[in-house]
Protein backbone atom coordinates (compact mmCIF):
# COMPACT_ATOMS: atom_id res chain seq x y z
CA UNK A 1 0.00 0.00 0.00
CA UNK A 2 2.35 2.51 0.75
CA UNK A 3 4.71 1.65 -1.82
CA UNK A 4 1.63 2.86 -4.14
CA UNK A 5 0.96 6.11 -2.35
CA UNK A 6 4.80 7.33 -1.78
CA UNK A 7 5.25 6.64 -5.75
CA UNK A 8 3.16 10.00 -6.41
CA UNK A 9 4.37 13.45 -5.08
CA UNK A 10 1.14 15.08 -5.64
CA UNK A 11 -0.88 12.65 -3.39
CA UNK A 12 2.19 12.93 -1.10
CA UNK A 13 1.36 16.54 -0.70
CA UNK A 14 -1.97 16.41 -0.80
CA UNK A 15 -2.02 13.92 2.04
CA UNK A 16 0.33 16.02 4.25
CA UNK A 17 -1.30 18.70 3.54
CA UNK A 18 -5.19 17.22 4.88
CA UNK A 19 -3.35 15.63 7.66
CA UNK A 20 -1.92 19.44 8.77
CA UNK A 21 -5.63 20.71 8.40
CA UNK A 22 -6.62 18.14 10.70
CA UNK A 23 -3.73 19.09 13.29
CA UNK A 24 -4.56 22.81 13.53
CA UNK A 25 -8.62 22.03 13.49
CA UNK A 26 -7.75 19.91 16.54
CA UNK A 27 -5.55 22.71 17.53
CA UNK A 28 -7.63 25.38 17.19
CA UNK A 29 -11.28 23.90 18.29
CA UNK A 30 -10.20 21.61 21.36
CA UNK A 31 -12.03 19.26 22.38
CA UNK A 32 -14.75 18.83 19.66
CA UNK A 33 -17.60 20.78 17.94
CA UNK A 34 -21.34 20.26 18.51
CA UNK A 35 -24.61 20.06 17.03
CA UNK A 36 -28.20 19.06 18.38
CA UNK A 37 -27.55 15.63 17.93
CA UNK A 38 -24.77 15.32 19.95
CA UNK A 39 -25.97 14.91 23.18
CA UNK A 40 -28.33 12.83 22.03
CA UNK A 41 -25.43 10.49 20.94
CA UNK A 42 -23.89 10.81 24.34
CA UNK A 43 -26.74 10.03 26.36
CA UNK A 44 -26.92 7.07 24.47
CA UNK A 45 -22.77 6.58 25.21
CA UNK A 46 -23.89 6.61 28.82
CA UNK A 47 -25.97 4.04 29.19
CA UNK A 48 -27.10 2.40 25.97
CA UNK A 49 -31.02 2.43 24.93
CA UNK A 50 -32.37 2.22 20.96
CA UNK A 51 -32.74 5.79 20.56
CA UNK A 52 -36.58 7.06 19.11
CA UNK A 53 -35.56 9.67 16.73
CA UNK A 54 -32.33 8.22 15.36
CA UNK A 55 -30.50 4.92 14.92
CA UNK A 56 -27.97 4.16 18.29
CA UNK A 57 -25.34 2.91 16.07
CA UNK A 58 -22.96 6.33 16.70
CA UNK A 59 -24.00 6.41 20.44
CA UNK A 60 -22.36 2.66 20.63
CA UNK A 61 -19.19 3.82 19.19
CA UNK A 62 -19.06 6.19 21.28
CA UNK A 63 -20.03 3.66 24.18
CA UNK A 64 -16.83 2.04 23.56
CA UNK A 65 -14.49 4.58 23.56
CA UNK A 66 -16.48 5.74 27.16
CA UNK A 67 -13.52 4.54 29.23
CA UNK A 68 -11.20 7.03 28.56
CA UNK A 69 -13.53 10.25 29.04
CA UNK A 70 -11.79 11.94 26.33
CA UNK A 71 -14.07 13.96 23.56
CA UNK A 72 -10.76 14.89 21.84
CA UNK A 73 -10.19 11.12 21.09
CA UNK A 74 -13.18 10.85 19.92
CA UNK A 75 -12.64 13.70 17.12
CA UNK A 76 -8.69 12.47 16.56
CA UNK A 77 -10.68 9.36 15.27
CA UNK A 78 -12.78 10.34 13.08
CA UNK A 79 -10.20 12.48 11.44
CA UNK A 80 -7.87 9.51 11.23
CA UNK A 81 -10.44 7.83 9.54
CA UNK A 82 -11.24 9.71 6.79
CA UNK A 83 -7.51 10.58 6.41
CA UNK A 84 -7.59 6.21 6.08
CA UNK A 85 -10.42 5.96 3.53
CA UNK A 86 -8.24 8.64 1.19
CA UNK A 87 -5.25 6.40 1.38
CA UNK A 88 -7.21 3.30 0.73
CA UNK A 89 -8.75 4.68 -1.74
CA UNK A 90 -5.90 6.03 -3.45
CA UNK A 91 -4.17 2.56 -3.65
CA UNK A 92 -7.65 1.21 -4.73
CA UNK A 93 -7.87 3.56 -7.47
CA UNK A 94 -4.48 2.63 -8.72
CA UNK A 95 -3.62 -1.43 -7.37
CA UNK A 96 -7.22 -2.45 -8.42
CA UNK A 97 -8.85 -0.49 -11.10
CA UNK A 98 -5.46 1.01 -12.74
CA UNK A 99 -5.91 4.67 -12.43
CA UNK A 100 -3.24 7.03 -13.34
CA UNK A 101 -1.59 8.16 -9.91
CA UNK A 102 -2.55 11.70 -10.79
CA UNK A 103 -5.80 10.85 -11.83
CA UNK A 104 -6.10 8.89 -8.17
CA UNK A 105 -4.79 11.57 -6.29
CA UNK A 106 -7.25 13.80 -7.86
CA UNK A 107 -10.16 11.47 -6.72
CA UNK A 108 -9.29 11.93 -3.18
CA UNK A 109 -8.01 15.46 -2.72
CA UNK A 110 -11.84 16.71 -2.34
CA UNK A 111 -12.22 13.85 0.90
CA UNK A 112 -8.56 15.28 2.07
CA UNK A 113 -8.73 19.10 1.47
CA UNK A 114 -12.82 20.38 1.53
CA UNK A 115 -13.00 22.47 4.38
CA UNK A 116 -16.35 21.56 5.35
CA UNK A 117 -15.26 17.61 5.24
CA UNK A 118 -12.70 18.98 7.77
CA UNK A 119 -15.42 20.48 10.06
CA UNK A 120 -17.99 17.73 9.79
CA UNK A 121 -15.07 15.14 11.38
CA UNK A 122 -14.61 17.79 14.19
CA UNK A 123 -18.22 17.57 14.46
CA UNK A 124 -20.06 14.63 17.35
CA UNK A 125 -22.49 13.64 14.51
CA UNK A 126 -22.77 10.47 13.05
CA UNK A 127 -21.89 11.34 9.27
CA UNK A 128 -17.86 10.20 9.38
CA UNK A 129 -18.73 7.00 11.01
CA UNK A 130 -21.22 5.96 8.92
CA UNK A 131 -19.01 6.95 5.59
CA UNK A 132 -15.85 4.74 7.29
CA UNK A 133 -18.25 2.05 7.68
CA UNK A 134 -19.79 2.37 4.11
CA UNK A 135 -16.37 2.58 2.50
CA UNK A 136 -15.81 -0.25 3.83
CA UNK A 137 -18.88 -2.42 2.67
CA UNK A 138 -20.03 -2.75 6.41
CA UNK A 139 -23.57 -2.17 5.28
CA UNK A 140 -25.06 -3.55 8.45
CA UNK A 141 -23.49 -1.72 10.94
CA UNK A 142 -23.91 1.23 8.59
CA UNK A 143 -27.76 1.54 8.62
CA UNK A 144 -27.98 1.11 12.38
CA UNK A 145 -25.60 4.29 12.29
CA UNK A 146 -27.94 6.22 9.77
CA UNK A 147 -30.71 4.57 8.05
CA UNK A 148 -29.87 5.86 4.43
CA UNK A 149 -27.21 2.39 4.50
CA UNK A 150 -30.42 0.21 3.48
CA UNK A 151 -30.98 1.59 0.29
CA UNK A 152 -27.26 1.07 -0.20
CA UNK A 153 -27.16 -2.62 0.34
CA UNK A 154 -30.30 -3.03 -1.88
CA UNK A 155 -28.10 -1.31 -4.76
CA UNK A 156 -24.80 -3.39 -3.85
CA UNK A 157 -27.53 -6.43 -4.18
CA UNK A 158 -28.78 -5.91 -7.30
CA UNK A 159 -24.91 -5.38 -8.62
CA UNK A 160 -23.76 -8.52 -7.75
CA UNK A 161 -27.23 -10.11 -9.29
CA UNK A 162 -26.66 -8.45 -12.60
CA UNK A 163 -23.03 -9.76 -12.48
CA UNK A 164 -23.83 -13.43 -11.86
CA UNK A 165 -22.04 -13.74 -8.90
CA UNK A 166 -22.20 -17.05 -6.97
CA UNK A 167 -25.31 -17.35 -4.60
CA UNK A 168 -22.88 -17.98 -1.60
CA UNK A 169 -21.33 -14.73 -2.08
CA UNK A 170 -24.59 -12.77 -2.60
CA UNK A 171 -26.08 -14.68 0.63
CA UNK A 172 -22.77 -14.50 2.71
CA UNK A 173 -23.47 -10.58 1.86
CA UNK A 174 -26.82 -10.98 3.46
CA UNK A 175 -25.56 -12.30 6.47
CA UNK A 176 -23.65 -9.82 7.37
CA UNK A 177 -26.42 -7.29 6.98
CA UNK A 178 -29.55 -8.69 8.19
CA UNK A 179 -27.76 -9.82 11.68
CA UNK A 180 -26.37 -6.16 12.63
CA UNK A 181 -29.68 -4.34 11.17
CA UNK A 182 -32.23 -7.62 12.29
CA UNK A 183 -30.32 -7.86 15.95
CA UNK A 184 -30.61 -3.57 16.31
CA UNK A 185 -34.60 -3.59 15.21
CA UNK A 186 -35.29 -6.70 17.70
CA UNK A 187 -33.61 -4.85 20.58
CA UNK A 188 -35.60 -1.57 19.85
CA UNK A 189 -38.94 -4.11 19.43
CA UNK A 190 -38.05 -4.67 23.22
CA UNK A 191 -37.41 -1.77 24.55
CA UNK A 192 -40.31 -0.16 22.91
CA UNK A 193 -42.91 -2.05 21.90
CA UNK A 194 -42.43 -1.93 18.19
CA UNK A 195 -39.69 -4.08 15.99
CA UNK A 196 -38.11 -1.08 14.01
CA UNK A 197 -34.99 1.51 13.59
CA UNK A 198 -36.41 4.57 15.06
CA UNK A 199 -40.37 5.78 15.82
CA UNK A 200 -39.87 8.75 13.61
CA UNK A 201 -39.98 7.45 10.18
CA UNK A 202 -43.74 8.85 9.42
CA UNK A 203 -43.05 12.31 11.79
CA UNK A 204 -40.02 12.55 9.04
CA UNK A 205 -41.92 12.05 6.05
CA UNK A 206 -44.50 14.46 7.74
CA UNK A 207 -41.81 16.88 7.56
CA UNK A 208 -40.99 16.81 4.13
CA UNK A 209 -45.01 17.04 2.92
CA UNK A 210 -45.19 19.71 5.39
CA UNK A 211 -43.31 21.97 2.65
CA UNK A 212 -46.50 21.86 -0.15
CA UNK A 213 -49.60 20.34 1.49
CA UNK A 214 -52.08 22.32 0.91
CA UNK A 215 -55.50 21.40 3.85
CA UNK A 216 -57.38 24.48 1.68
CA UNK A 217 -57.29 22.57 -1.20
CA UNK A 218 -57.18 18.93 -0.56
CA UNK A 219 -59.34 18.23 2.93
CA UNK A 220 -58.00 15.70 4.84
CA UNK A 221 -60.10 13.13 6.61
CA UNK A 222 -61.13 14.59 9.75
CA UNK A 223 -58.57 12.21 12.00
CA UNK A 224 -55.68 13.96 10.39
CA UNK A 225 -56.56 17.27 10.55
CA UNK A 226 -54.47 18.85 13.32
CA UNK A 227 -51.80 17.77 11.51
CA UNK A 228 -52.23 20.32 8.92
CA UNK A 229 -48.86 22.55 8.48
CA UNK A 230 -49.28 26.05 9.19
CA UNK A 231 -49.51 29.00 6.94
CA UNK A 232 -49.66 29.24 3.32
CA UNK A 233 -47.19 26.84 1.65
CA UNK A 234 -44.61 29.48 0.51
CA UNK A 235 -44.31 30.89 3.86
CA UNK A 236 -43.40 27.77 5.96
CA UNK A 237 -40.31 26.66 7.15
CA UNK A 238 -37.87 24.13 5.99
CA UNK A 239 -39.56 20.92 6.07
CA UNK A 240 -37.19 19.35 8.78
CA UNK A 241 -37.59 22.20 10.93
CA UNK A 242 -41.38 22.46 10.99
CA UNK A 243 -40.74 19.27 12.85
CA UNK A 244 -39.01 20.81 15.86
CA UNK A 245 -41.18 23.93 16.18
CA UNK A 246 -42.24 25.16 19.19
CA UNK A 247 -45.95 24.84 17.98
CA UNK A 248 -45.44 22.20 15.57
CA UNK A 249 -48.73 20.13 14.83
CA UNK A 250 -46.25 17.03 15.83
CA UNK A 251 -46.33 18.44 19.36
CA UNK A 252 -42.77 18.18 19.43
CA UNK A 253 -41.38 18.73 23.24
CA UNK A 254 -37.64 18.66 24.31
CA UNK A 255 -36.43 15.52 26.04
CA UNK A 256 -39.54 13.17 25.01
CA UNK A 257 -39.89 11.19 22.22
CA UNK A 258 -42.72 11.14 19.87
CA UNK A 259 -45.67 8.99 20.97
CA UNK A 260 -46.36 5.96 18.58
CA UNK A 261 -49.62 7.07 17.66
CA UNK A 262 -48.44 10.43 16.27
CA UNK A 263 -46.00 8.72 14.29
CA UNK A 264 -48.54 6.58 12.91
CA UNK A 265 -50.85 9.60 12.08
CA UNK A 266 -48.13 11.39 10.75
CA UNK A 267 -47.60 8.82 8.12
CA UNK A 268 -50.81 8.47 6.60
CA UNK A 269 -51.01 12.33 6.45
CA UNK A 270 -47.49 12.18 4.78
CA UNK A 271 -49.10 9.68 2.69
CA UNK A 272 -52.51 11.32 1.95
CA UNK A 273 -50.78 14.29 0.85
CA UNK A 274 -48.74 12.76 -1.40
CA UNK A 275 -50.95 10.86 -3.38
CA UNK A 276 -53.34 14.21 -3.64
CA UNK A 277 -50.18 16.48 -4.66
CA UNK A 278 -47.67 14.34 -6.05
CA UNK A 279 -46.61 16.90 -8.46
CA UNK A 280 -45.89 19.30 -5.65
CA UNK A 281 -44.12 16.53 -4.02
CA UNK A 282 -41.82 16.14 -7.15
CA UNK A 283 -41.51 19.63 -7.48
CA UNK A 284 -40.00 20.42 -3.76
CA UNK A 285 -37.84 16.76 -3.45
CA UNK A 286 -36.66 18.18 -7.15
CA UNK A 287 -35.97 21.43 -6.21
CA UNK A 288 -33.72 20.17 -3.04
CA UNK A 289 -32.03 17.90 -5.46
CA UNK A 290 -31.06 19.67 -8.33
CA UNK A 291 -31.36 23.04 -7.19
CA UNK A 292 -29.98 23.29 -3.65
CA UNK A 293 -27.57 20.18 -4.04
CA UNK A 294 -25.84 21.62 -7.11
CA UNK A 295 -25.96 25.42 -6.41
CA UNK A 296 -22.37 27.15 -6.24
CA UNK A 297 -22.90 29.01 -3.11
CA UNK A 298 -24.33 27.50 0.27
CA UNK A 299 -27.86 28.86 1.64
CA UNK A 300 -29.04 29.28 5.31
CA UNK A 301 -30.51 25.95 5.02
CA UNK A 302 -32.77 24.71 6.87
CA UNK A 303 -32.61 27.26 8.88
CA UNK A 304 -29.83 29.97 9.58
CA UNK A 305 -28.50 28.45 13.12
CA UNK A 306 -28.31 24.87 11.75
CA UNK A 307 -26.41 25.95 9.03
CA UNK A 308 -23.94 28.08 10.93
CA UNK A 309 -23.36 24.74 12.58
CA UNK A 310 -21.01 23.39 9.45
CA UNK A 311 -18.80 27.14 9.62
CA UNK A 312 -16.07 26.83 12.37
CA UNK A 313 -17.14 29.13 14.97
CA UNK A 314 -15.59 32.42 16.04
CA UNK A 315 -16.33 31.95 19.78
CA UNK A 316 -17.24 29.78 22.62
CA UNK A 317 -21.00 28.47 22.60
CA UNK A 318 -22.54 27.33 25.59
CA UNK A 319 -24.05 24.24 26.39
CA UNK A 320 -27.99 24.57 26.46
CA UNK A 321 -29.21 23.19 29.11
CA UNK A 322 -31.96 21.59 27.89
CA UNK A 323 -33.63 17.74 29.12
CA UNK A 324 -32.80 14.69 26.27
CA UNK A 325 -34.68 11.73 25.68
CA UNK A 326 -33.51 8.84 28.28
CA UNK A 327 -33.22 11.23 31.15
CA UNK A 328 -31.15 14.29 32.26
CA UNK A 329 -30.17 17.14 30.93
CA UNK A 330 -27.28 18.33 28.43
CA UNK A 331 -24.92 19.26 30.70
CA UNK A 332 -25.18 16.87 32.76
CA UNK A 333 -24.39 14.04 29.77
CA UNK A 334 -21.59 15.57 28.93
CA UNK A 335 -20.33 15.74 32.46
CA UNK A 336 -20.81 12.15 32.56
CA UNK A 337 -18.98 11.03 29.37
CA UNK A 338 -16.37 13.68 29.53
CA UNK A 339 -15.54 14.51 32.82
CA UNK A 340 -15.89 18.08 32.07
CA UNK A 341 -17.74 20.62 30.62
CA UNK A 342 -16.66 19.69 27.04
CA UNK A 343 -17.51 22.84 25.62
CA UNK A 344 -15.41 24.24 22.51
CA UNK A 345 -12.56 26.30 23.47
CA UNK A 346 -11.54 28.89 20.35
CA UNK A 347 -7.20 28.93 20.25
CA UNK A 348 -5.54 31.15 18.17
CA UNK A 349 -3.71 31.17 15.63
CA UNK A 350 -4.88 27.71 14.68
CA UNK A 351 -8.34 28.90 14.68
CA UNK A 352 -8.07 31.80 12.63
CA UNK A 353 -6.21 29.85 9.96
CA UNK A 354 -9.19 27.29 9.97
CA UNK A 355 -12.28 29.92 9.69
CA UNK A 356 -9.61 31.73 6.75
CA UNK A 357 -9.48 28.34 5.26
CA UNK A 358 -13.13 27.82 5.32
CA UNK A 359 -13.57 31.04 3.51
CA UNK A 360 -11.88 29.72 0.45
CA UNK A 361 -11.43 26.02 0.09
CA UNK A 362 -14.34 23.74 -0.52
CA UNK A 363 -16.00 22.00 -2.73
CA UNK A 364 -19.45 23.61 -4.21
CA UNK A 365 -22.48 21.85 -5.29
CA UNK A 366 -21.94 22.63 -8.71
CA UNK A 367 -18.83 20.90 -8.78
CA UNK A 368 -19.60 18.09 -6.82
CA UNK A 369 -22.96 17.75 -9.77
CA UNK A 370 -20.41 17.85 -12.46
CA UNK A 371 -18.15 15.25 -10.83
CA UNK A 372 -21.46 13.24 -11.03
CA UNK A 373 -21.95 13.96 -14.54
CA UNK A 374 -18.17 12.74 -15.33
CA UNK A 375 -19.13 9.67 -13.83
CA UNK A 376 -22.63 9.26 -15.55
CA UNK A 377 -20.60 10.08 -18.81
CA UNK A 378 -18.23 7.29 -18.49
CA UNK A 379 -21.30 4.58 -17.58
CA UNK A 380 -21.65 5.37 -21.92
CA UNK A 381 -17.76 4.29 -22.46
CA UNK A 382 -17.52 0.90 -24.12
CA UNK A 383 -14.72 0.49 -21.46
CA UNK A 384 -16.96 1.41 -18.80
CA UNK A 385 -16.42 -0.84 -15.32
CA UNK A 386 -19.64 -2.50 -13.84
CA UNK A 387 -17.93 -0.79 -10.60
CA UNK A 388 -17.95 2.52 -11.65
CA UNK A 389 -22.00 2.01 -11.78
CA UNK A 390 -21.70 0.52 -8.38
CA UNK A 391 -19.72 3.52 -6.84
CA UNK A 392 -22.01 6.34 -8.84
CA UNK A 393 -24.73 5.02 -7.88
CA UNK A 394 -24.14 5.14 -3.96
CA UNK A 395 -23.32 8.72 -4.53
CA UNK A 396 -26.69 9.32 -6.15
CA UNK A 397 -28.45 7.52 -3.72
CA UNK A 398 -26.48 9.59 -0.57
CA UNK A 399 -27.62 12.60 -2.36
CA UNK A 400 -31.59 11.65 -3.45
CA UNK A 401 -32.61 9.90 -0.53
CA UNK A 402 -32.65 12.61 2.12
CA UNK A 403 -34.83 15.15 0.20
CA UNK A 404 -37.30 12.07 -0.97
CA UNK A 405 -37.73 11.24 2.77
CA UNK A 406 -36.95 14.22 5.02
CA UNK A 407 -35.29 17.25 4.05
CA UNK A 408 -32.27 18.85 2.27
CA UNK A 409 -29.03 19.22 4.47
CA UNK A 410 -25.30 20.51 3.88
CA UNK A 411 -23.74 17.82 5.88
CA UNK A 412 -26.00 14.66 3.70
CA UNK A 413 -24.21 15.92 0.68
CA UNK A 414 -20.26 14.90 1.60
CA UNK A 415 -20.66 10.91 2.39
CA UNK A 416 -21.50 10.93 -1.22
CA UNK A 417 -18.91 12.79 -2.55
CA UNK A 418 -15.76 10.36 -2.00
CA UNK A 419 -17.64 7.80 -4.28
CA UNK A 420 -18.60 10.42 -6.82
CA UNK A 421 -15.05 10.67 -7.31
CA UNK A 422 -13.93 7.23 -7.48
CA UNK A 423 -16.78 7.00 -9.95
CA UNK A 424 -15.44 9.64 -12.10
CA UNK A 425 -11.93 8.26 -11.91
CA UNK A 426 -12.47 4.71 -12.90
CA UNK A 427 -14.46 6.00 -16.05
CA UNK A 428 -11.81 8.46 -17.20
CA UNK A 429 -8.53 8.18 -15.38
CA UNK A 430 -7.92 4.42 -16.00
CA UNK A 431 -4.58 3.59 -18.01
CA UNK A 432 -4.83 2.08 -21.83
CA UNK A 433 -5.11 -1.50 -21.54
CA UNK A 434 -2.70 -3.39 -23.80
CA UNK A 435 -5.16 -6.80 -24.30
CA UNK A 436 -8.66 -7.70 -23.64
CA UNK A 437 -10.26 -6.29 -21.13
CA UNK A 438 -10.71 -8.24 -18.08
CA UNK A 439 -13.74 -8.38 -15.44
CA UNK A 440 -13.15 -7.21 -12.09
CA UNK A 441 -10.62 -8.59 -10.00
CA UNK A 442 -8.76 -10.29 -12.39
CA UNK A 443 -5.18 -10.26 -12.33
CA UNK A 444 -3.27 -8.13 -14.48
CA UNK A 445 -0.64 -9.93 -16.73
CA UNK A 446 3.08 -8.71 -16.01
CA UNK A 447 4.27 -5.74 -18.58
CA UNK A 448 0.37 -4.98 -19.78
CA UNK A 449 -0.42 -1.26 -19.35
CA UNK A 450 -2.40 -1.25 -15.85
CA UNK A 451 0.51 -3.58 -14.73
CA UNK A 452 2.95 -0.76 -15.66
CA UNK A 453 0.56 1.85 -14.31
CA UNK A 454 0.82 0.76 -10.74
CA UNK A 455 4.30 0.00 -9.98
CA UNK A 456 6.05 2.60 -7.73
CA UNK A 457 7.43 5.79 -9.35
CA UNK A 458 11.46 5.34 -9.76
CA UNK A 459 13.47 8.37 -9.47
Amino acid sequence: MWAAVRGNRLFSVVLLAGVLLRVTTMLGFPPALWFNDSYDFLRIANDPFPHQLRPSGYGLFLWSLKPFHSLALVTFLQHAAVVGIAVLGYRMLVRDFGVRRHWAALAVAPVLLDAFQIELEHLLLSDTLFTVLVFGAMLGLASVTRTVGVPLFVIVVVFLLLRRTRWTAVAALGAAFVLPLGSYAAWYGSEHGRVGMSGVDGIFLWGRTAAFADCDAHRPPPDLARLCPYGAPDDRPASSHQIWEANSPTGWTDGEPFPAETNALAQRFAVWAIMNQPFDYARVVAYDFFVRTFAWERDRYPTVGTEARYHFPTEPRAHQDLPVIGGGYRTEVVREYAHGSGETRIVGPYADVMRWYQEHVRVPGTVLGAVLLAGAAGLLRRRARPRTFLFWASAVTLLAVPPITVDFDYRYMLPAMPFACFAAAVAWGRGRPAGPSRRDGEPDEPGTARARDTEPART
